[in-house]
């Protein structure tokens, strides 16, 4: 990539965009073109359509996204497959029109199988059956895979698909009601703590394994992929480590200094039982996370007490 290059970022918001946006001015990209919800659509084909024939991308990064946690995915599966598909598919097809050089989907480790082999590899995509808490947003995404390997194929356009595992950092949705796991957790402790609470409820068994991985790490995985690779092919970004939820709970509780107990609700669904993505061909390339979890929840915390919990 060249650093005049017109730069796209679809969905500069949110965790992952806002991620990529401050990684991409860091590097010195300085023509980073960014558009709010008001002033567009992303799921008004037409819109899109305008947009991309006036601006002419030579880069397209489509970090926008309907995301959810699990209560959320269970809530609203109509919202999650529709919002998702419409976007893709808006954001590809005027990629491709208006002849974008590069184009990368942000999928998610959710399109793999339920019960996967752990560490889970690329290949196991479409290999058994989804998590059927969030089937709509993984269907969604491995739509936009396949669509990107489509227009590969077809018109041999350059779309690449990174898969990240769970993320967390800063601008990270903290609605108790919306939020994924670690977001959530980090809330109520901070909430327990500053409300003498002598507890938390955690929903689950707290037996199952997650990976977490830093959105800024996220950030730089993806500008090395866009500098780097080329291929249809799907690509694992994780830390390469997992710990059990109650693990988890257990350090997010110490960073934010709450003492109290947690107890669990399993009267709640658990998700997936391992989730580890195999991060070899990513790090063959010469790729490697830098943000250890425990800094990185650190770094979270200081981020939500100055911009959320104020």
């Amino acid at each position: 990539m060249d650093k005049t290059d017109k730069i796209f970022v679809a969905g500069h918001r949110g965790m992952v965009g806002s991620a990529l946006v401050r990684r991409l001015q860091a590097d010195g990209f300085k023509n980073v073109l960014t558009r709010d919800r008001s002033e567009l659509d992303l799921s008004d084909r037409n819109a899109v359509s305008k947009f991309f024939a006036a601006e002419k991308p030579a880069i397209v990064i489509l970090a926008a996204a309907k995301v959810g946690g699990i209560k959320a995915n269970n809530d609203a599966p109509v919202e999650f497959l529709l919002s998702n598909l419409q976007i893709q598919n808006s954001v590809m097809t005027a990629a491709h029109e208006n002849k974008a050089r590069k184009l990368l989907f942000l999928g998610s480790s959710c399109i793999y199988p339920k019960l996967a082999p752990q560490p889970i590899p690329e290949s196991a995509l479409l290999t058994g059956p989804l998590e059927p808490t969030n089937e709509a947003y993984a269907i969604a995404k491995i739509a936009g895979i396949k669509l990107c390997q489509a227009f590969a194929r077809e018109y041999g356009e350059i779309f690449i698909s990174p898969m990240p595992t769970n993320l967390y950092g800063p601008n990270d949705n903290f609605d108790l009601e919306t939020s994924h796991v670690l977001a959530a957790l980090l809330r109520k402790a901070h909430e327990a703590k500053t409300s003498g609470a002598t507890e938390i409820v955690v929903w689950g068994s707290g037996t199952p394994r997650r990976e977490f991985l830093h959105v800024d790490d996220l950030a730089s995985a993806c500008v090395f992929l866009l500098e780097k690779y080329d291929s249809p092919e799907i690509i694992n970004v994780g830390y390469g480590e997992d710990l059990t939820i109650r693990e988890l709970a257990e350090l997010i509780c110490e960073v934010v200094g709450f003492n109290g107990k947690l107890s669990w609700d399993k009267t709640k669904p658990d998700g997936t039982p391992r989730k580890l993505l195999d991060v070899t061909k990513i790090k063959k390339l010469g790729w490697t996370p830098t943000i250890p979890l425990r800094e990185g929840i650190a770094q979270t915390y200081n981020w939500f007490l100055k911009n959320v919990a104020r």
